[in-house]
C-alpha cells in the first residue's frame, strides 16, 4: 500500500465485550488497530435497544435484557474514553455509536447521545417494518413479504434511512445499501426507478449536509462487493461525497481486513485516498 495513504476506520470496532455477534475484548480491538498501523479509529458500538422487542436474535436467546444491554452500554462509553487516553501517543481513537433505525428510535437516539457524549454517530438501518433485514435470510426473506416484493422492501429501506439523516444529521452514514445483502439481483433491484430515485435523493441530501459515506469494507465479507455497491459508489463520487473506508470489525480477526482491496478499487475510480474526519459534536 502507498505509504502517504493513511490506514483508517469510520466504522468499526465492535467487540465481542459489548456486542453479542463479534468477538474479543475492546481493548484486544484497539490494540489490534495500533498493530495494524491505523492513524485513527471510530469506535461504533452498536447502540443498545429501546425495549425487549427490539433485541437481535442473539441478544434475546441469552436472556439479556434491553435494560441490561442498555447499562453495558455506558460501560462501553466509560472503557472507550479511558483507552482514548491511555493510547493517545499510538492512536487517535473516536469514541462513537451506531444507531439503529426503527419506530420510534430517533428520539432514543437523541437520549443517548445526550447521555453518552460521543464524538460522533453512524446512521444506520438494520430493520425494515421492525424486522432485522441483515440478520440471515429468513429474516429477510419475512421483511420482504411483508413490504410485499423485493422493490417495496428497498424503497421502504431507503425512505427510512431518509427520515433517519434529516432526523439526527449523523457525520457518518454507515452501509448505504445494506438492504441488498440478501437480494441476489440487487443490480437489477437498484435500476429501478423507484429504488434508484431514492438512491439519488439519499445520496443529494448526503452531499448537500457534508456527511462520509461508509465505504464499508465488511461487505466484500457478506457479499459480492463493498457497501456501498458500485453504481451507488460511483454516483457518490460524481456527487463529491466524502467516502472513508470503515472495515465494520467485528473483532481481532476482521480489523483491517479487505483494506488493500478497498484501496484499490478506490484508486481505479479516481480517489485520492485523503480522507475527511468525520464531524465531531460539540460538547
Amino acid at each position: 500500500m502507498n505509504n502517504s495513504i493513511q490506514k483508517v476506520s469510520v466504522h468499526g470496532g465492535h467487540s465481542g465485550q459489548y456486542c453479542h455477534h463479534a468477538k474479543n475484548t475492546l481493548e484486544e480491538v484497539v490494540q489490534a488497530y495500533i498493530a495494524a498501523g491505523y492513524s485513527w479509529a471510530g469506535i461504533t458500538e452498536h447502540m443498545p435497544p429501546h425495549t425487549d422487542s427490539m433485541r437481535y436474535p442473539d441478544e434475546a436467546e441469552s436472556n439479556i435484557t434491553a435494560v441490561q444491554l442498555q447499562q453495558q452500554f455506558q460501560r462501553y462509553f466509560s472503557e472507550i474514553r479511558q483507552l482514548q487516553k491511555k493510547y493517545a501517543d499510538r492512536i487517535r481513537l473516536y469514541a462513537a455509536f451506531e444507531t439503529e433505525t426503527y419506530h420510534g428510535s430517533a428520539s432514543y437516539v437523541r437520549e443517548l447521545i445526550e447521555s453518552t457524549r460521543p464524538d460522533y454517530i453512524v446512521g444506520s438501518v438494520h430493520h425494515v417494518g421492525g424486522i432485522g433485514i441483515d440478520v440471515d435470510r429468513e429474516l429477510y426473506e419475512e421483511a420482504k413479504h411483508k413490504a410485499g416484493s423485493t422493490e417495496h422492501l428497498y424503497c421502504q429501506y431507503f425512505d427510512l434511512q431518509h427520515a433517519m439523516l434529516q432526523d439526527l444529521k449523523p457525520s457518518v452514514v454507515g452501509h448505504f445499501d445494506l438492504i441488498r445483502i440478501f437480494d441476489d439481483d440487487y443490480l437489477d433491484t437498484l435500476e429501478l426507478p423507484a429504488v434508484w430515485s431514492r438512491v439519488e435523493r439519499n445520496l443529494g441530501y448526503i452531499a448537500e449536509q457534508g456527511f462520509i459515506l461508509d465505504f464499508n469494507l465488511r461487505g466484500f465479507d457478506k457479499a459480492i462487493e463493498q457497501y456501498p455497491s458500485l453504481p451507488v459508489l460511483k454516483l457518490a463520487l460524481q456527487l463529491g461525497i466524502a467516502i472513508v473506508p470503515g472495515d465494520d470489525s467485528h473483532g481481532i480477526n476482521s480489523v483491517g481486513r479487505n483494506y488493500q482491496r478497498g484501496i484499490d478499487l478506490l484508486q481505479s475510480l479516481g480517489h485520492n485516498c485523503q480522507w475527511q474526519q468525520p464531524m465531531l459534536f460539540e460538547w
